[in-house]
């Protein structure tokens, strides 16, 4: 059975007594006075007034550090990170707007990486984390690895971009193209954390930037980029009356050597312009505007989205603050050139698998093994839907319409304004792989039984959407929007749960009982050899998950298998309920699966 929720042994979450010092208007006010709480340490008192905490924030952070202190030996140095620690666990938990996480990072003069690594430590010793908090942790992680993962890439392209001068005027360029961005990604994404969305925006940026900046300040490649863009006047005097400003308009071969020395999709980029970098740049009347953009312009704007927020100041990463900056070991593996492996070879420079370098790549694998039908079946995978009793071609045709606009609509629900678009671009991708594995299937099976008629399985409306939602995982982790990094996990509870679609997110959006999406998890890796390492991980770690916890909710088609199990009487060896947490390992496909469910020695219920 799964495993029960943890008891979150939260002390200080408990109401306070009642009493004069608890009706104190203290408690509710930013200001705290030393004297109604002189009964805590001074310094701590000081820590809270800094943070601008209230009084009952004080209070339960206090009893929590207490709880700390009781159960580990302190050490002198980390008192004041472990206050931080105790009073970001209560904000969060009671989801009270007292400091941003830069704030207290600052006032405790801590790392990102080493503040989470402590939280969760404290979490470990003490298991008096709620689920709320352990959510937020794991959000805030993910948000930060793709905000470092961009600003690294980031430095690196202007570097290709802008010329350094004695003035220093590329670095104030730099400085007001990432604030743009963050403002950018944080007005047009709900899914913040998303790496590849967010990189395509950011080349978005860089090509309004490239268009305003004076050539003087461009590298070669880029300068003769600019000079070939045509100009407003040119464009006036080609046709005045259908003319619109030459910003509004999207310099494609500009934007095409971005995304070829980014190794990025063209296409996908220009998407991402279109509806939604095009549609920031109205909401702040610069898409018409000619002047090149100030920081002042963004700073306030910004200041306001990450206040609101309450987390992480990426206008830091500029400054390399010391509260974002990894450590060195991380970076160092991160940054790391492979060198030659022998003294008299010749050394082959290898570009570091960075985590935008890795997703570029894996996108563009995708993309390539994909047929070149679209989004139609093949002339074989045709000829064996016209080659059964009833030809399915119609309602697999119908069925995707429905599950395609289903699909489309709740990713644009879950990234952000206008995300439809990034919906259907994925949903079509996941339709392309999704009549690739069919015919890889159909043609084992054909191999396999000898016969060419698979009417009743091609039928089967559940093995379709079970197959297809497979494939849109696959597409999704390809993407990095369904990720197990960090430990997430879609609980579809919490503030997040609307913007994240981990898995089982897909499953929700098909209403597909994850038993039936177990069905097809491995004949999908065994009819698909180019999916990567990564991916199959992923996948296994899809079963996994169903097999411990998803496919034992209520509801589940599982129940009703085991209890027809039960009913047969059947004297196959008994398995014990714990059997059931683990990957079934059976030789049979999804298509035996799906057309007997019950087989002998491999469903048996408990006692």
């Amino acid at each position: 059975m799964p495993p029960k929720k943890r008891h979150s042994g939260m002390v200080h979450n408990k109401q306070p007594k009642s009493g004069a010092d608890n009706a104190s208007p203290d408690k509710d006010s930013p200001e705290l006075s030393e004297k109604k709480h002189r009964d805590k340490d001074g310094e701590f008192v000081s820590l809270c007034k800094s943070l601008r905490v209230t009084g009952l924030v004080c209070d339960r952070a206090w009893s929590l550090w207490k709880i700390v202190q009781e159960s580990t030996e302190i050490v002198k140095d980390r008192q004041l990170k472990l206050w931080g620690a105790c009073l970001f666990v209560t904000v969060t938990d009671m989801d009270v707007g007292c400091f941003t996480l830069t704030q207290i990072l600052k006032a405790i003069s801590m790392n990102f990486k080493l503040f989470m690594e402590l939280v969760r430590q404290m979490d470990l010793n003490l298991d008096t984390i709620s689920t709320k908090v352990n959510s937020v942790l794991t959000r805030l992680e993910k948000k930060y690895d793709v905000l470092l993962a961009l600003y690294q890439r980031f430095e690196k392209t202007c570097k290709k971009i802008f010329t350094s001068t004695i003035y220093g005027k590329e670095r104030e360029t730099m400085q007001t193209c990432w604030t743009m961005f963050l403002l950018a990604k944080g007005r047009t994404l709900q899914m913040e954390d998303d790496l590849v969305i967010s990189f395509q925006l950011l080349l978005c940026t860089l090509e309004l930037f490239i268009k305003r900046c004076s050539p003087d300040l461009l590298q070669p490649l880029y300068q003769s980029s600019i000079n070939k863009v045509p100009t407003r006047a040119s464009r006036r005097s080609q046709n005045k009356a259908k003319s619109r400003p030459a910003e509004l308009e999207l310099d494609v071969q500009l934007l095409e050597t971005l995304c070829k020395e980014n190794e990025c999709s063209l296409e996908e980029v220009k998407n991402v312009y279109q509806t939604s970098f095009l549609a920031f740049l109205e909401s702040l009347d610069l898409s018409r505007s000619p002047d090149f953009p100030q920081v002042s312009d963004f700073n306030q704007q910004y200041e306001e989205h990450y206040l609101k927020s309450r987390d992480i100041d990426g206008r830091l990463f500029l400054d390399g603050d010391e509260t974002l900056v990894a450590p060195k070991v991380e970076i160092s593996q991160v940054e790391r050139t492979p060198k030659k492996s022998q003294p008299d070879e010749d050394e082959i420079l290898i570009p570091p698998e960075t985590p935008v370098r890795a997703a570029m790549t894996s996108i563009r694998m995708l993309r390539g093994d994909l047929p070149s039908s679209g989004d139609q079946p093949s002339t074989n995978l045709a000829t064996y839907f016209k080659n059964c009793s009833v030809d399915p071609t119609q309602d697999v045709q119908k069925r995707l319409e429905t599950l395609g606009q289903t699909f489309s609509q709740k990713f644009g629900e879950a990234v952000g304004p206008r995300g439809v678009v990034y919906g259907r671009q994925r949903f079509a991708l996941g339709v392309r792989l999704y009549y690739k594995v069919m015919e890889a299937m159909l043609k084992s099976e054909e191999k396999r039984l000898s016969v060419q008629n698979f009417s009743k399985l091609l039928n089967d409306s559940t093995f379709h959407t079970s197959l297809l939602a497979c494939a849109l995982e696959v597409v999704m982790a390809t993407y990095e929007e369904s990720s197990f990094k960090n430990g997430r996990y879609n609980v579809g509870g919490g503030d997040q749960a609307g913007t994240d679609v981990c898995f089982p997110w897909i499953l929700n959006v098909f209403n597909l009982p994850a038993f039936d999406f177990y069905k097809v998890i491995e004949s999908f890796i065994k009819a698909e050899p180019t999916l990567s390492k990564d991916i199959i991980k992923h996948l296994e770690t899809c079963e996994n998950l169903i097999m411990e916890r998803i496919a034992w909710r209520t509801g589940s088609p599982l129940f009703e298998l085991l209890k027809q199990e039960r009913g047969s009487g059947a004297e196959e060896q008994v398995e014990t309920p714990g059997s059931f947490s683990q990957p079934l390992q059976h030789n049979h496909t999804a298509a035996d699966l799906y057309l007997s469910p019950m087989r002998a020695g491999q469903w048996v219920s408990p006692p």
